[in-house]
C-alpha cells in the first residue's frame, strides 16, 4: 500500500533548499516553482514541482495525491510557473486517467523519491497506471500566450 504524505522536518528543509536554489536561478533538471493563489485566502503559495515533458507538451504531476496546490489549481485553473528566473502564467487542464497513465509512468521513472507514494512500479503496465491516476492528478500545461492564439 502506498504511503500517505506526512512532511517531516527533513522534508521541509529539503523543500526550502530546492526552493532557494530554484529562486536563485539554479537549474535542477525539469524542476520549477509553482505558485498558486489559495482558493480561500487568495494568498500565493509556492511549491517545487518536477515537470514532465512529452511530445512537446508539459505536464504537472501530483505525486503526493490531492494536496493543497492541487485543490487550489483545480479551483483557479491557473498559476505561475518559474524556472531560472523566468516566470510565466499558465493555465492547466486535468487529464482523464487514460491520458494521464503514460505521463505518470514517465514521472515515476524519473522521480525516484516519490515511488513509495504509488501502488505501482515504474515497470507496471499502463492499465495499472490508469487505476493509479485518480490518486495522482495530472495537469496539462498551457501558457497564456498559447491560449490567446487558440
Amino acid at each position: 500500500m502506498a504511503k500517505t504524505l506526512h512532511l517531516t522536518v527533513v522534508d521541509r528543509i529539503g523543500d526550502a533548499l530546492f526552493m532557494a536554489l530554484l529562486r536563485a536561478g539554479v537549474k535542477i533538471g525539469t524542476m520549477s516553482l509553482l505558485t498558486v493563489r489559495g482558493r480561500k485566502s487568495g494568498q500565493p503559495h509556492t511549491v517545487p514541482v518536477l515537470l514532465v515533458e512529452q511530445d512537446g507538451e508539459r505536464f504537472l504531476v501530483a505525486p503526493y495525491g490531492v494536496v493543497q496546490w492541487v485543490r487550489n489549481i483545480r479551483a483557479r485553473g491557473e498559476a505561475t510557473l518559474t524556472c531560472r528566473r523566468h516566470s510565466e502564467t499558465i493555465s492547466v487542464t486535468e487529464l482523464e486517467a487514460k491520458e494521464a497513465a503514460p505521463i505518470l509512468k514517465q514521472y515515476l521513472g524519473k522521480a525516484t523519491a516519490t515511488r513509495p507514494y504509488f501502488d505501482v512500479t515504474k515497470d507496471s503496465p499502463l492499465e495499472a497506471f490508469e487505476r493509479e491516476a485518480p490518486r495522482h492528478p495530472v495537469f496539462q500545461i498551457t501558457t497564456a500566450e498559447e491560449e490567446s492564439f487558440r
